[in-house]
């Protein structure tokens, strides 16, 4: 699964957390703990076991969202997509383990009317709330360890 190329608004970050793996992965796959290190995440629940496939709700920044993961290798990538308000996004996770712990690179898009409306004002918002994920799952994985 990969992010759509030809989403008007498209953001690439990563980071590089001071924490095994296994720590950092299971933050991020523990759909359901998100709200307990992710402030923007109000609920979230997840409709069976972590797969490709599973449907997983969750509400952040008011806006009530249902994700499909469409891709899942674990401890290496995890991928899904869901719309919201007539925004269809696309997140793409990889972890890659490096010297001082384990690097994770994350893009997502973007498409739908409300987003070629507001180019700007959504490329500002995906960036910043891109930016804010890492920096959180960066400050839960490291308070842990």
């Amino acid at each position: 699964m990969d992010i759509n190329r030809n989403a008007p608004v498209i953001t690439r970050d990563a980071i590089v957390i001071a924490a095994p793996l296994s720590t950092v992965w299971n933050l991020l796959t523990d759909i359901a703990a998100w709200p307990e290190w992710q402030q923007d995440v109000n609920r979230a629940s997840l409709e069976g076991p972590l797969a490709a496939g599973v449907v997983f709700h969750w509400n952040t920044v008011g806006l009530d969202i249902t994700s499909t993961i469409g891709e899942l290798v674990p401890q290496e990538r995890i991928a899904w997509s869901g719309p919201a308000q007539g925004i269809m996004g696309v997140h793409v996770w990889r972890f890659t383990p490096v010297r001082d712990g384990v690097r994770v690179q994350t893009e997502e898009s973007w498409d739908g009317e409300p987003v070629r409306r507001e180019r700007d004002r959504m490329q500002q918002a995906l960036d910043q709330s891109i930016h804010s994920w890492l920096e959180r799952l960066k400050l839960a994985a490291e308070t842990q360890e």
